[in-house]
């Protein structure tokens, strides 16, 4: 592999397993949600109380944006807002049981999908991924700094 090909060839090889994994898991659960509204209801589950700015900010996305999701995902019975006791006018998102139940579902699924995938790699295959997660977990550390410093 060139090393001027690498980035692109690293991030379509990343981008096709998540791609083959949204597929299959949309026609696996349903009713379907979207990538980001996926995003959004696991960032709630993992820190409850969470506001929408803040979410927007850990999410990258504009805070309209995630009020566009917290809406969608409110009236599907995942997400409650709850008015921030600090400040009256802010809202604070928790998740529903049926949003801890839907995502434990996702993450089940998702895990099969992907433990079936392994097992028809050879083992030294499967220790070379195993090997590339503290670094792939490294580089969307670095990735994540530079987007905060822009």
């Amino acid at each position: 592999m060139e090393p001027e090909t690498f980035p692109d060839e690293l991030i379509d090889a990343l981008a096709g397993v998540h791609r083959r994994l949204r597929r299959r898991l949309r026609h696996r659960i349903t009713p379907q949600l979207r990538g980001a509204e996926v995003e959004l209801l696991r960032l709630v589950v993992d820190r409850p109380g969470i506001g929408i700015s803040e979410a927007a900010k850990e999410l990258h996305l504009a805070g309209n944006s995630v009020s566009t999701l917290v809406n969608a995902l409110s009236r599907r019975g995942y997400l409650v807002r709850e008015t921030d006791p600090a400040d009256r006018r802010a809202a604070r998102l928790m998740p529903t049981p049926a949003a801890g139940a839907r995502l434990e579902e996702w993450r089940k699924r998702r895990s099969e999908l992907v433990r079936s995938g392994l097992s028809r790699l050879d083992e030294a295959d499967r220790e070379t991924l195993s090997a590339a997660i503290p670094v792939l977990r490294t580089l969307a550390d670095h990735l994540h700094e530079e987007a905060e410093e822009s």
